[in-house]
C-alpha cells in the first residue's frame, strides 16, 4: 500500500517554545536525518531533554519541525518537542519560541519502514488536502527567522506512530502554521 492521508483538520496551539537541536542541509545522511534520529533515541537524547527542560512538554509527541524560506533556501530541520512559551531550555539544546496559530494538519499513513511516510510526497500530499478543504494559508512570518519564513512539523504522535494497525502502518502528524 502506498501513503494515505487519512485525516485533515485545523487545531488550535498557543504560543510555544520548541527546544531541541537544529540541523541543516550539511547534516543530511542519505537524504535524511535519520542518523540524528537514531543518534536521539540511542544516547537518551529525549529523557535529558525533558529531565533538564524547566516545565513538562506541551505533549508527549516527539517532533521534527523545519523552517524554509519561501526563496525554498535557508532550510532547517529540528529535533525536539513544543514545550509552553519561555520554558527554559537545557544546556546543550536550542530553542525557537513561536507564536499562537492555527495549525493545518493531516495525518499520513503508511509503512514507517519503507520510508513513504516520509519527506516531500507525503507533505505535499497534505497541503494539498489543506488547501483542497480550504484550512487556511500558510504563514509565512514564523520562527523569528525574518519574514517570509515558513514553519512545519512531523509530530510522531502516540499511539498512532507508535502502535502498527492490522496491516502494519502508523500515522506520522504532518502540521503547518497557517493563517
Amino acid at each position: 500500500m502506498a501513503f494515505q492521508v487519512t485525516k485533515i483538520y485545523k487545531e488550535r496551539f498557543p504560543a510555544l517554545r520548541f527546544i531541541g537541536k537544529r540541523y541543516t542541509n550539511d547534516d543530511r545522511e542519505d537524504g535524511g536525518f535519520g542518523a540524528q534520529w537514531n543518534e536521539w533515541w540511542n544516547t537518551d537524547i529525549f529523557t535529558k531533554l525533558q529531565n533538564g527542560a524547566s516545565a513538562k512538554p506541551y505533549d508527549d509527541s516527539t517532533i521534527g519541525l523545519m523552517t524554509m524560506r519561501g526563496d525554498m533556501t535557508g532550510f532547517t530541520y529540528w529535533i525536539g518537542m513544543f514545550y509552553p512559551a519561555e520554558t527554559g531550555a537545557p544546556e546543550g539544546f536550542d530553542y525557537l519560541d513561536l507564536p499562537e496559530s492555527d495549525i493545518g494538519v493531516g495525518w499520513v499513513c503508511g509503512n514507517e519502514e519503507s520510508g513513504e511516510i516520509y519527506g516531500g510526497p507525503p507533505h505535499e500530499a497534505v497541503c494539498k488536502g489543506l488547501n483542497d478543504e480550504k484550512i487556511g494559508d500558510f504563514r509565512n512570518d514564523i520562527a523569528g527567522e525574518g519574514s517570509d519564513t515558513y514553519c512545519f512539523f512531523e509530530r510522531y504522535n502516540c499511539p498512532r506512530f507508535t502502535q502498527k494497525d492490522a496491516d502494519g502502518n502508523v500515522t506520522l502528524d504532518y502540521g503547518n502554521y497557517i493563517k
